[in-house]
């Protein structure tokens, strides 16, 4: 190799060299502009997260019991749960006064209950945990002091016998209580169970997790935009329409939290009444 072709190769290396240095480094600057715009992005958009039920402060009120040690008479209920044990809501249960019961959009909320300043409450029991699934109904031929527990404006815990006797001796009759409202824990997504025919849909919603309560309702069939459904009693909505032969969704706003949410084609187009569909979503 002569001088001149010497010089040239080491122009060649050293421009080539540079050039690959060159490259090198924009594309790491590249790579680094470009994380830190997309960190910048995601730190600069809103999040969204789901909306959770928290506990209210304590109150007083009184609580009494009502049917036996198997619950047996707590089924059904205002609320038309239904058989309580099956629909997944057991034997801690109470029924409300009217004051807190709210024309049904109490039901399916979750309260903590302890007995206080009785010498039949049960020592080191901080508290129970019941769903509301009942109405405690006025008793007007009472005085509200005096058998007429659950009569307006009174709040009163008329609770299944099983959880009165994990707070108090059952011999009490009545206890004084503090209580307060808790997010419902609930397994799995809301559960519809129907009832009516092919020009009326009545819907009882269970297993409403977060505040428990249902505020507002909508269903849409596969062939249809969104429909308002009523409040019909307790925890069911209904819709006159005609929804035969088509799958069915629902939204759902919860009366406590504001939130709404959607349960996309919870039911199959050949659904039936008598049946219960599950979705997978629900509040928190």
């Amino acid at each position: 190799m002569n001088v001149s072709e010497k010089h040239a190769f080491r122009f060649s290396e050293s421009f080539f060299g540079r050039v690959a240095m060159s490259f090198s480094l924009n594309s790491w600057s590249f790579v680094f502009l470009f994380m830190t715009l997309t960190a910048l992005a995601i730190i600069g958009k809103p999040s969204v997260a789901a909306v959770v039920y928290r506990p209210s402060p304590w109150a007083l009120a009184h609580a009494t019991f009502y049917g036996d040690e198997t619950a047996s008479e707590t089924m059904g209920g205002a609320c038309g749960y239904g058989n309580l044990f099956s629909n997944g809501y057991g034997i801690d249960t109470a029924a409300l006064s009217t004051t807190l019961f709210n024309n049904g959009f109490a039901c399916g909320t979750c309260y903590q209950i302890k007995c206080v300043k009785s010498p039949w409450c049960y020592s080191g029991v901080q508290f129970t945990t019941v769903t509301a699934t009942n109405l405690c109904p006025p008793n007007w031929a009472k005085d509200t002091n005096n058998g007429g527990w659950c009569n307006p404006p009174r709040v009163h815990f008329d609770m299944s016998k099983p959880a009165f006797m994990k707070i108090a001796q059952w011999k009490a009759g009545i206890v004084p209580i503090m209580y307060r409202r808790v997010p419902c824990i609930r397994r799995g997504g809301l559960r519809f169970y129907f009832q009516g025919n092919g020009y009326w849909l009545l819907v009882y919603v269970m297993n409403v997790g977060g505040g428990g309560d249902i505020a507002k309702m909508w269903v849409k069939g596969s062939k249809t935009g969104w429909i308002s459904m009523s409040h019909n009693w307790g925890a069911s909505y209904q819709a006159f329409a005609t929804l035969t032969g088509q799958s069915l969704s629902f939204k759902i706003t919860s009366y406590t939290s504001k939130e709404t949410i959607i349960c996309w084609n919870v039911a199959p187009a050949n659904w039936n009444v008598g049946l219960t569909y599950k979705s997978n979503v629900n509040f928190h």
